[in-house]
């Protein structure tokens, strides 16, 4: 009989690492080990030929496997060459290279200022700029471009409702209804225009699911309402609010309703026609566009009655010594020059969001979700804000945690360095939600559809490994 010996064969496993501490100094290091395994076995001829090996199973490509390559940061180092795991999207997100590249092309080909001169460069710049407008208008629905206002933020299109619609409708005594779960910027501008007017600010809270209680907000509606605030995603709760009904039960009593879609719209199919929202505002850069550019979504009836917000260059029709008149919307909210490459690079971003479809964003990213939330709550000794998912509950791609003695900054900055584990910390701009939940601050992690379940793995590891060191000190 013929016999076969195969010697040497060696098995590596991939490498760990082991944090070696020292009790008498606050550092630690890296130290990788990896394990080698050696197989001797004889095998006769036709032992071999019946070997076989299975062939290996194709699993489905992930969307957020299929995305990464268009996003050239996330394949990088970090610190200690760990690999960076990005998950502070509800912060900012990535730039594909097409959004890159479309921004570098209005700087080096036809950088001009829109829609002042005749000549060939910004003839096309304000093509290009008034056509970024029309692709906002088509991403949510609106009815005509001229109801998309470009602002250099979010922020700033909540301000430019709040002292333009503001001032000119409300009066003393009327009521302005938001949630303790608003982003400052969604506050603080009610209450400087409260101070201006005498209107009176009320708050929603939260139910025992820690989601704002719409019931309550639809108690505190009446006739004295003028104007309801509501996000539609929360940044620290990950809960998703009924936007259409609220809509309708604030028109009911003859209000108007802004929403704050900075973590809806880059995340899920947005129809503002379908939402009945009167003012709808985004951030360019939350949705794979440029910083420095947002935008506001006005009904037209409401806009053309409106003011402007501020004065100067392409804002007016005719200046004269002793008044002015001024233009049609949108440009009479859009003094001076404004963000002309990244308003183009935000219509690029939207070119790419809607080649790959918001449905499938946003059906992937609660998978995501669920998958993140499930496996952080196995955690010892986290505490994960806003409500569970379950068939009827969808929570956005977030989770904002706390773990049981430790500073939330503490964790992220650990994650960070020994881990390239990129997280958020603080108050996440919603310091009233925070007290209401008996906390300073807390952790958050947040995903997009270019992250992965991998991602979520590799973070959930290194949070029980920071776990794990801060308690050797204990």
């Amino acid at each position: 009989m013929m016999m076969m010996s195969m010697e040497g064969l060696a098995v590596k496993l991939p490498s760990f690492s082991q944090i070696i501490t020292n009790p008498n100094h606050h550092s630690f290091t890296h130290k990788p080990f990896s394990l080698k395994f050696r197989f001797n076995f004889r095998k006769s001829s036709s032992s071999l030929a019946s070997l076989s090996v299975p062939a290996a199973a194709t699993a489905p490509v992930s969307l957020g496997h299929s995305t990464r390559p268009d996003f050239e940061i996330l394949h990088q180092k970090v610190n200690n060459g760990s690999k960076l795991v990005y998950l502070d999207n509800a912060a900012t997100s990535q730039k594909p290279s097409t959004v890159i590249d479309v921004v570098n092309n209005y700087y080096r080909s036809y950088n001009s200022n829109v829609h002042r001169g005749i000549h060939f460069l910004s003839a096309r710049a304000t093509d290009e700029y008034e056509m970024a407008r029309k692709k906002v208008a088509a991403f949510i629905n609106a009815s005509e471009s001229s109801e998309i206002v470009f602002t250099r933020n979010a922020t700033e299109a909540i301000n430019l409702v709040a002292y333009s619609w503001g001032i000119s409708n409300l009066k003393p005594n009327d009521e302005i209804i938001v949630t303790i779960a608003e982003h400052h910027s969604a506050i603080v501008p009610w209450q400087l225009l409260s101070e201006k007017t005498g209107a009176v600010l009320k708050f929603v809270s939260l139910t025992e699911d820690e989601v704002p209680d719409i019931k309550m907000l639809q108690d505190l509606l009446s006739k004295k309402t003028k104007l309801v605030v509501v996000h539609h995603v929360s940044n620290v709760l990950a809960s998703v609010l009924p936007i259409k009904d609220i809509a309708e039960w604030a028109h009911d009593v003859g209000a108007k309703i802004l929403a704050d879609a900075c973590q809806s719209v880059p995340h899920m199919p947005v129809d503002v026609q379908n939402l009945g929202v009167d003012f709808l505002v985004a951030s360019s850069h939350k949705m794979c566009g440029p910083t420095g550019v947002g935008f506001l979504y006005g009904k037209s009836e409401l806009l053309e009655v409106m003011p402007p917000f501020l004065g100067g260059g392409e804002m007016i029709s005719d200046v004269f010594l002793d008044h002015s008149t001024y233009a049609d919307p949108p440009s009479r909210f859009e003094a001076g020059t404004p963000a002309i490459g990244e308003a183009i690079g935000l219509g690029a971003a939207i070119d790419y969001l809607s080649q790959i479809g918001m449905q499938k964003i946003h059906d992937y990213e609660v998978e995501l979700a669920n998958y993140l939330y499930e496996n952080l709550k196995t955690v010892p000794g986290v505490r994960i804000y806003g409500p569970a998912p379950s068939q009827t509950v969808d929570r956005a791609a977030l989770c904002s945690f706390n773990v049981d003695g430790l500073h939330p900054t503490d964790v992220a900055t650990f994650l960070d360095q020994q881990h390239g584990v990129a997280i958020r910390s603080g108050h996440h701009c919603a310091q009233p939600l925070h007290r209401y939940l008996g906390i300073n601050a807390s952790a958050r992690a947040s995903l997009y559809f270019y992250n992965t379940k991998e991602d979520v793995d590799d973070f959930v590891r290194a949070l029980v490994d920071t776990i794990g060191f801060f308690n050797s000190f204990n």
